[in-house]
């Protein structure tokens, strides 16, 4: 296995590792629009921020990448990047997408009556620094994930980032497992994430923080 910088020469195969990894997570789709969430999950960190994305390869396929950022006030937040997907993408004109934001509103509508909090961008500049982590279903449990997260982390020490901060859910007991072994720790309410579901569900956001 390998472990290295994403190249421009990666992009497509990337792009279609994105479409599949993470099959059978609650976060494996969205809405239903693969191409407005790699917009929003994928291409900024290519486009961007290239030198703090990081693939795993086996035998010269890709299995798996971390797409990193050093610090989130340079970069568009989750929120932006919704937004501009939305508009460009027409996304409430289109039937997944339409059902999972009209879910979306009802949920936050729920939530207020409840004075429950809703999933936000988090904002600390204790832990500026933030990940995505995604691998196909083969390559779990072979140690990609763990390569890619010790190569992510030598940058931030490299580079004397004060920390990191990662969002996932608190319903993934598997990956929380996982973040908290390679350091990070639970940080914050678990607010609800609107429009989300799984097996029917509604999902709550974990974020997680690590300090070197």
């Amino acid at each position: 296995m390998e472990i290295r910088t994403f190249v421009e020469s990666d992009r497509a195969e990337l792009r279609a590792l994105f479409s599949r990894a993470g099959e059978g997570a609650a976060t494996a789709s969205l809405w239903g629009h693969a191409e407005s969430e790699a917009a929003m999950y994928l291409e900024p960190y290519m486009d961007l921020e290239p030198d703090s994305l990081f693939v795993a390869v086996v035998d010269g396929a890709l299995v798996g990448y971390l797409a990193g950022c050093l610090d989130s006030a340079t970069f568009p937040s989750e929120s932006e990047r919704m937004e501009d997907a939305i508009r460009k993408y027409r996304l409430i004109f289109l039937p997944g997408p339409a059902v999972f934001f009209a879910r979306g509103m009802a949920d936050m509508a729920w939530a207020s009556l409840r004075r429950q909090p809703t999933a936000r961008d988090f904002e600390d500049a204790r832990w500026p620094a933030h990940l995505h982590i995604n691998m196909a279903s083969p390559a779990r449990g072979t140690g990609a994930a763990d390569g890619l997260m010790n190569r992510w982390l030598d940058r931030l020490r490299d580079t004397g980032s004060p920390g990191c901060h990662l969002q996932t859910l608190v319903e993934n007991a598997r990956a929380v497992r996982f973040f908290e072994r390679v350091g990070f720790a639970k940080h914050g309410p678990t607010p609800l994430v609107p429009g989300l579901r799984h097996g029917g569900a509604r999902l709550h956001q974990q974020a997680m923080v690590w300090t070197p």
